[in-house]
């Protein structure tokens, strides 16, 4: 059996950002100057794809977050408490290399996110994401995130369905 080509592993200081380029400058300048104040001040963890030279090939964020169960869909929110809020998990950014796209990486790490935020012991309803763009909607929309009613570029996942689909 080959190994995988990708080990995912937290962000930690002896990997280097420097030549990570996901053609993005917004998420590249976040992730070279400021995700680690954003872990020190445990306001984000972040996860990196390594390659087995230890180089990144993508990585993703995650935070705690909110929904206001009045903006999810009337079907899913009957079936919650009735708590002004429901718990979720924020997944902040989310980029690939562009020297590793076309590979399928943006769908495995944001399976690695839900299986982390689904395994994790402190409780969370779903998954969250603020989508830039139509093309960033899509993909997630792709991997079965439903968009708020009143935001369409707002999307969640139930976190119970990366449970069931294991």
């Amino acid at each position: 059996m080959s190994r995988p080509p990708f080990r995912v592993a937290p962000l930690d200081a002896g990997h280097d950002r420097a030549v990570f380029d996901s053609g993005s400058a917004p998420l590249d300048r976040y992730f070279r100057e400021q995700v680690t104040q954003d872990i020190r001040r445990r306001v984000a963890a972040c996860f990196v794809a390594l390659t087995k030279e230890r180089r990144i090939a993508g990585f993703y964020t995650l935070a705690s977050a909110s929904l206001l169960l009045a903006d999810l869909p009337a079907s899913l929110g009957k079936k919650l408490p009735r708590y002004p809020t429901v718990p979720a998990v924020r997944l902040g950014r989310l980029a690939v290399d562009q020297m590793f796209k076309g590979q399928g990486l943006g769908g495995a790490l944001l399976a690695d996110a839900l299986d982390r935020a689904a395994r994790s012991e402190i409780a969370a309803y779903a998954m969250l994401v603020d989508a830039k763009d139509e093309s960033a909607a899509a993909f997630y929309w792709h991997h079965g995130f439903i968009s708020l009613p009143d935001s369409p570029l707002t999307l969640f996942l139930p976190l119970a369905t990366v449970l069931t689909s294991r």
